[in-house]
């Protein structure tokens, strides 16, 4: 595994073998790598020539309050996970060759990036947009793969490449999931054991409000209700931020369930201890 740390080494040498006709799979991380990563890695290797991987804890999508310095880091880790997994090149930048003096560009994208964590999290979209630009414009992969954990995120970034005429396919793959249903995420270790245990509500209230759908519920107040419920009664859940069913495209709240075979987004993030924990599901409507 070759590991590459400045950018335009990055850019130069995935350039000349995209010249060769190798098509090439790019998963970006910010490292603390678990079994969902490996997953994106898998997909990636079965489908492109050459799998590339990245890891840079992008410090323009935490706010000033969040958890920038204490974002789990495991480089040693990270990086015999991702030679096991058969990465050719792993680019490892750090800050300043990302954003340079003087940066001063951003990318966003506007009428999705205020919605669900947007509207928790100012800027923190932005953040996100602006360094997968940067990433994908240095990779110019043939394919891009992102968790569905992260909805919001991947439903973003198809939006900006579709509208900025990037050549590459955003690959969204399934959310990996605990035993009790709890999604993969770096940031699970933070948890205490009883805050761990506690985490299984998130999964409990999003197939609940999947229940009562498939059960025929036609008023979308009735499964946010029900969805609140389950939250609600777990005392180490100290606040709800959204827990309802979305329009998948728009992001928009739902008044009423889609109808006619449509899909609907119910998604949820809660904060447990200093814990900030997010997740979703599609759901169809018969």
């Amino acid at each position: 595994m070759e590991i590459i740390r400045q950018p335009r080494a990055l850019q130069d040498g995935l350039g000349k073998l995209r010249m060769q006709g190798r098509t090439i799979g790019f998963v970006p991380t910010m490292g603390a790598l678990h079994e969902g990563h490996l997953t994106l890695l898998k997909a990636a290797r079965e489908e492109n020539d050459l799998l590339v991987a990245s890891i840079f804890v992008n410090p323009l999508q935490f706010g000033p309050e969040e958890d920038f310095q204490r974002y789990p880091r495991d480089m040693e880790g990270d990086t015999e996970k991702l030679r096991a997994s058969g990465v050719d090149m792993l680019f490892l930048p750090d800050a300043l060759s990302i954003y340079p003096e003087g940066f001063s560009t951003s990318v966003a994208v506007k009428g999705l990036s205020e919605k669900l964590c947007g509207a928790f999290r100012p800027g923190h979209f932005a953040g996100v947009s602006t360094v997968v630009t940067k990433l994908l414009n240095l990779a110019g992969p043939t394919r891009a793969y992102f968790g569905q954990k992260d909805y919001a995120q991947c439903l973003i970034i198809k939006r900006l490449v579709r509208d900025l005429n990037m050549d590459v396919e955003i690959v969204m793959c399934p959310t990996l999931r605990e035993a009790d249903g709890l999604a993969m995420s770096s940031r699970n270790r933070y948890l205490s054991p009883e805050e761990r245990k506690a985490a299984g509500a998130i999964f409990k209230c999003l197939k609940g409000g999947e229940e009562k759908i498939k059960s025929g519920a036609s008023d979308a107040g009735a499964i946010k209700t029900l969805m609140w419920e389950v939250l609600r009664s777990e005392p180490l859940i100290r606040e709800v931020q959204y827990a309802s069913a979305y329009d998948p495209e728009t992001l928009d709240e739902l008044t009423e369930p889609k109808k006619g075979g449509a899909a609907l987004l119910l998604a949820v993030a809660v904060r447990i201890g200093d814990v900030r924990l997010i997740d979703n599901i599609i759901v169809s409507v018969s």
